[in-house]
C-alpha cells in the first residue's frame, strides 16, 4: 500500500498539470472562472465563498517542495520542460489539489457531512503534533499558525469524508470474467527506434518486414518444444520485461486480445502492438489471488467514476476567483533550516483508514 507521501510524489512525478478547478480545462457549461481583485492581501484563490491563504498554500508547497528535494535534492529545481521550469508545475500541482479540497470541503457542508467527536479530536492531535515539528524558521517562512494547520486538517478530513459518504453504497458485483487477471510471457521485436530527440521513429516497410519475417522464425522455435521459451525471450526480447499478468483493459487491444484466447502453455501466432511484434505463450489463464485483488480495483474505479460525476456537476455551479499577482509572486522556500515534509504522514497517522 501506497503511502499519501508516495502517492504524492507519485503524481508531481508526470509533470502534466491541468487546473481544472481554478482555470477552465474544457469550457464546462455553466462553468465560472472569474479574476479580479477586492482580495485580501493574502488572499491567494476563492471559491464560493471559501478561501484559501498563503499559509495555507505554504504548507503544501514547502511539503511537496521537501520531498521533492528529500528524493533528488534542491538542483532538481534547475531543470524545466518546454520551456516550463519544474517550479513552476509544482505551484501548479499544489494549487490543483489544495483547490480540491476546499471544494470538497464545500460539497461535504452542502451534504451536511461533518467529523464526529473523535475526528475532531484527532483533527487537533494531529495538529499539535505537526505544528510543534516546526521550528522558529518554519513558522516565520510559512507564516504558519496551529489555527492554519487545525484548519487544513479539518477540511482535508471533511474531503476525505464527503467521497465515502458518497460512494458507500457503491458496491457492484464484479463477476470472476470481467476482473479475470491472466499472467503471460512474450518475445518482443520492435518496429520503431528513437532518435537523438527521444522522439520515436517507424520503421520503413521493408525493414518492418524483415522484424515481422525474424519473428516468425522465433515463433517456430518456439512452438517446436525443443527450446526453453523463457531462454529466447531473454535472448531475442527487446522488452526488458519478459512476464505480464494483467486483466483487460490493461495492456494494448491487440496484445490483450490474443493473449485472452490462449490456453495454459500455449503460444499464440506473431501479434502485432503499437510497440511491434509479439510471440505470446500463457503461463496462467486465470489468477485467483491476482483477480480478486482486480475485483477491488474496479469497484474503486466505479466509486471514483460515481463520485467524480457528482463532483463535476458541483463545480460547475461554483464561481472562482484566483489573485493573480500573488500567485505569480509566490515562490518556494530556498532555506536549509526549512526542511518540513511530513504534513500528509501525520495526517495518514491519525486517519489511516481516509489515507489509505
Amino acid at each position: 500500500m501506497l503511502t499519501y507521501k508516495r502517492k504524492i510524489l507519485v503524481m508531481i512525478l508526470g509533470l502534466a498539470i491541468c487546473l481544472c478547478l481554478l482555470v477552465s480545462c474544457g469550457g464546462r457549461e455553466g462553468t465560472r472562472v472569474v479574476f479580479t481583485t477586492g482580495f485580501a492581501k493574502d488572499e491567494v484563490f476563492r471559491i464560493k465563498d471559501e478561501s484559501c491563504k498563503t499559509d495555507e498554500l505554504m504548507v503544501y508547497l514547502t511539503t511537496i517542495q521537501n520531498q521533492y528535494e528529500g528524493v533528488y535534492g534542491a538542483e532538481i529545481w534547475n531543470t524545466a520542460l518546454d520551456g516550463v521550469t519544474l517550479e513552476e508545475n509544482v505551484k501548479e500541482t499544489v494549487l490543483a489539489r489544495i483547490a480540491q479540497v476546499k471544494t470538497m470541503y464545500l460539497l461535504a457542508q452542502e451534504k451536511g457531512v461533518k467529523l464526529s467527536q473523535e475526528e475532531e479530536s484527532a483533527v487537533k492531535q494531529a495538529s499539535e503534533e505537526y505544528f510543534a515539528g516546526l521550528n522558529d524558521t518554519e513558522i516565520a517562512q510559512m507564516g504558519v499558525t496551529i489555527g492554519t494547520v487545525e484548519n487544513l486538517y479539518m477540511q482535508y478530513a471533511l474531503a476525505d469524508k464527503v467521497y465515502e459518504f458518497i460512494i458507500q453504497d457503491i458496491n457492484p458485483e464484479i463477476s470472476d470474467d470481467e476482473a479475470r487477471t491472466i499472467t503471460v510471457q512474450h518475445i518482443l521485436l520492435r518496429t520503431y527506434t528513437m532518435d537523438g530527440a527521444g522522439k520515436k521513429v517507424i520503421y520503413s516497410d521493408t525493414t518492418k518486414q524483415a522484424v515481422y519475417d525474424k519473428a516468425c522464425e522465433i515463433r517456430e522455435m518456439a512452438a517446436s518444444g525443443e527450446n526453453d521459451f523463457t531462454e529466447l525471450a531473454s535472448r531475442y526480447s527487446e522488452d526488458t520485461n519478459i512476464t505480464y499478468s494483467f486483466g483487460k483493459g490493461e495492456m494494448d487491444e491487440r496484445f490483450a486480445e490474443a493473449a485472452f484466447l490462449l490456453e495454459t502453455n500455449e503460444i499464440s501466432p506473431v501479434v502485432e502492438s503499437e510497440s511491434g511484434f509479439h510471440i505470446i505463450k500463457c503461463i496462467n489463464t486465470f489468477n485467483r489471488e491476482e483477480t480478486d485483488a482486480n475485483k477491488l480495483k474496479i469497484v474503486e474505479q466505479r466509486r471514483r467514476e460515481v463520485f467524480g460525476q457528482e463532483y463535476d456537476a458541483f463545480v460547475n455551479t461554483l464561481a472562482r476567483n484566483l489573485n493573480q499577482k500573488l500567485w505569480d509572486d509566490l515562490e518556494l522556500i530556498h532555506d536549509e533550516n526549512v526542511t518540513t515534509d511530513n504534513f500528509f504522514e501525520v495526517y495518514e497517522k491519525y486517519f489511516a483508514k481516509e489515507a489509505e
